[in-house]
């Protein structure tokens, strides 16, 4: 029965408020943390959990109350309300049953890259770059801005973002893949139509205890930073590239005027991608669906398209069309694309866990 599987959430949760409550827990920081950490996790199931007890509870009730000549036809109008409301709060708890990514509540990198399409592209990397900006700010989000490079033109050829708050991994990781925009370019004098691409990877920040790196394991390169970034930019040789032997990949920073600055970003970057490709093999390993992988840096899949002349949003992987493109690219609307794609996969691995 569902109910069995619900009662040992609430039991933990009730034994940490008890717990919490204790002299010794109080004094110690690092358990106090722990413990309201997984009790916060905890706490959209066990709530759940108790409306559906009271649900099941108000159903037998009025059961009762049916054969009753004054209360009977009061609880048949009662019962099928609250029969009505049984099969939504059954598959919202089912939803919440699936296994957690423990990467939901980490701070994110988001690397927007300009594809195919030249200088529209590096425009639209600016654009939507400027649209997650917005979307983190409208969560309470905050954005640090860990490297760049500007088109020509305006925009990005790369960015790099940190986005830091709660939950943040679990809002962003759907949006990994390939953006494709159609309009006419500002740079285009003749009207036409443009399709071009913009890549974007999600990368969950990791601690530097996960992911260790050994000094012989870098190759790390100094040279003079080029590009926008004020007077001092081009005297120094503070810009910092820093390669993985083992598996050939490199980032560079040159933001910073300060060579260690850059060279701990980078290092920092590199762990998280270290990550996602150990993340990648063990989905791999364990024969996750290709589905499931989205989101999690693939570059490759064609995920959106964002068509101008007709105001129009399409995510190609659940189907779904709005036309309000232009609202939603002011960030404040974004979790109306971004919300149906976190439902539509979390249903996935739901059918997946109970295959």
């Amino acid at each position: 029965m569902l109910q069995d599987k619900l009662q040992p959430f609430i039991d933990r949760y009730d034994e940490i408020t008890r717990l919490l409550s204790e002299q010794d827990i109080a004094t110690d920081i690092k358990r106090m943390t722990e413990l309201s950490k997984e009790q916060s996790s905890l706490s959209e199931i066990v709530e759940a959990s108790r409306e559906y007890q009271k649900l099941m509870r108000d159903i037998e009730d009025n059961k009762a109350l049916l054969d009753d000549a004054e209360l009977g036809e009061l609880a048949k109008m009662e019962l099928k309300e609250l029969e009505e409301r049984r099969p939504q709060l059954e598959d919202k708890i089912k939803l919440l049953l699936v296994p957690k990514d423990p990467n939901d509540d980490r701070n994110t990198y988001l690397e927007i890259r300009a594809g195919t399409g030249g200088d529209e592209a590096g425009l639209f990397a600016g654009d939507l770059c400027k649209a997650y900006i917005r979307y983190a700010e409208s969560k309470g989000w905050k954005v640090e801005i860990v490297s760049s490079a500007e088109s020509d033109v305006g925009g990005y050829k790369d960015i790099t973002l940190l986005v830091k708050g709660d939950k943040v991994y679990s809002k962003l990781k759907y949006e990994g893949g390939v953006h494709r925009v159609q309009r006419v370019p500002a740079t285009e004098t003749q009207g036409r139509l443009h399709t071009s691409a913009v890549t974007v990877a999600v990368i969950p920040e990791v601690d530097d205890i996960e992911i260790e790196l050994k000094e012989s394991e870098l190759r790390i390169d100094v040279y003079r930073s080029g590009g926008n970034g004020g007077q001092s930019v081009n005297t120094t040789d503070s810009a910092v590239r820093v390669t993985h032997i083992s598996t050939g990949i490199s980032v560079a920073i040159q933001d910073e005027k300060s060579q260690h600055k850059n060279k701990d970003k980078a290092i920092k970057i590199l762990k998280s991608r270290l990550y996602e490709i150990k993340l990648q093999e063990q989905q791999a390993a364990t024969g996750e669906s290709r589905k499931s992988q989205v989101g999690s840096g693939d570059r490759s899949e064609r995920i959106r398209t964002y068509n101008y002349p007709q105001n129009r949003i399409t995510d190609h992987r659940i189907g779904l069309t709005l036309y309000r493109l232009d609202a939603i690219m002011q960030g404040g609307l974004f979790d109306e694309i971004i919300e149906p794609c976190t439902i539509y996969f979390q249903a996935e691995k739901l059918k997946e866990t109970e295959a």
